[in-house]
């Protein structure tokens, strides 16, 4: 008797916390042939593992969690380029459309790529001490940009566990510290920081109004407006915002008119194949709010408010990505971010977000008349959660 239907595969996975984010982490080596390079094979591999597209916005058939923070799939490789450890891909799933993005980088799981280096074997072991801190150098390659993660090792082996705290994350584990070098120099545009060349721009959002922005491309691009300007404090919490469709469907329009400034797209359509970039965030000068964990964030703790959406819905705490444009751009004197935080030259910024705060370090000067950041810094922690093998339908891909 044959079978109608095909036998599920196994594929080795690791399913890893990074930052205030998760996903699926495989070694290119071991993904399906058809799969280790880009294409339809590989996408609907990434689809069917996460268990999308799902009308039901639930995940319940697959490894993802129903949020853009969780709907993640990460391969990596021992790296293509000189002088780097491991080359890092990204590809953000869309939840309820079958496609998969692979536009930017999660600078959450820039934190996991590091020490997933190390526990698959893709670090040259004599670039690993037996107890300190291990250099592990990361090409970004949606990106193209270096990220150097500091992770700690204990007897060997990537220390996991600690006492660092990161809002937006339940329990305590090692800190790793990650440098995103030259996040604001995109080869493609060349070298422009401010792809409209300006700190701030009116604007025109059709149907909605006309507001100022700050259009910024460092570690992702990002488009940042006055949370008063739309009707907002920067105090909301995620269900405020998420569970408003026509303020989803506003924020998507602003971030539809400024992916077309920055010339990320070329028509309105095209958004809708780009979800993943740019992000949109609104700021806010501080003002003392309770987080989603109860917590009081005292005004005197945060120098501003950031809330930033990721695939079109208000982030539980902070993309990675965007706290470094949130860096850089506070630290350049005039930018919306700047001016919420007070207008001063600064090398760091802590921001008050959904689930508490972050800091983060950007250091920016004026060279030509042109702003560059030489690199942001902030610190995170990554966990393996679960080891071993995935498995999806065999004709799943």
């Amino acid at each position: 008797m044959t079978m109608a239907h095909p036998a599920q595969v196994k594929i080795p996975a690791t399913y890893i916390r990074g930052g205030t984010s998760k996903g699926v982490f495989f070694r290119l080596q071991d993904l399906p042939a058809s799969c280790q390079q880009p294409g339809q094979a590989r996408d609907k591999l990434f689809m069917r593992v996460i268990g999308s597209p799902d009308p039901y916005a639930a995940h319940i058939d697959g490894m993802g969690g129903a949020t853009s923070s969780t709907s993640k799939c990460v391969i990596l490789s021992k790296s293509s380029v000189p002088d780097h450890d491991v080359d890092y891909l990204y590809g953000q799933v869309s939840i309820d459309k079958a496609f998969v993005d692979w536009s930017g980088n999660c600078g959450n799981l820039s934190t996991a790529a590091g020490a997933f280096a190390i526990h698959a074997g893709l670090v040259d072991p004599a670039r690993i001490p037996e107890n300190g801190v291990a250099v592990v150098r990361v090409w970004q390659a949606n990106i193209g940009k270096t990220i150097i993660a500091h992770v700690p090792v204990t007897n060997g082996q990537v220390q996991e566990t600690g006492d660092f705290e990161l809002d937006g994350v339940t329990f305590p584990a090692a800190e790793i510290v990650l440098e995103f070098m030259d996040p604001s120099d995109d080869g493609d545009e060349g070298g422009s920081m401010f792809p409209t060349g300006n700190l701030v721009d009116d604007l025109d959002v059709p149907g909605v109004g006309t507001f100022k922005a700050t259009m910024i491309t460092a570690g992702i691009p990002t488009v940042f407006v006055n949370a008063k300007d739309i009707g907002y404090t920067g105090t909301e919490l995620r269900e405020q915002i998420n569970g408003d469709p026509e303020a989803l469907k506003r924020f998507e329009a602003i971030r539809v008119a400024g992916a077309l400034r920055m010339g990320l797209i070329k028509t309105p359509q095209e958004a809708a194949t780009r979800q993943h970039t740019p992000k949109i965030a609104f700021v806010a000068p501080p003002t003392t709010y309770t987080a989603s964990s109860g917590k009081t964030i005292a005004a005197a703790d945060v120098d501003l408010l950031v809330r930033a959406l990721s695939m079109g819905k208000l982030h539980h705490a902070m993309m990675g990505t965007c706290a470094v444009a949130i860096g850089t751009a506070a630290a350049i004197p005039g930018t919306l971010v700047n001016l919420a935080a007070g207008g001063t030259e600064r090398e760091a910024v802590r921001f008050g977000h959904p689930s508490g705060t972050l800091r983060v370090g950007a250091q920016a000067k004026l060279v030509n008349g042109q702003w560059t950041v030489t690199k942001a810094i902030m610190s995170r922690s990554a966990r393996i959660l679960m080891e071993g093998w995935v498995r999806v339908p065999g004709d799943a891909f």
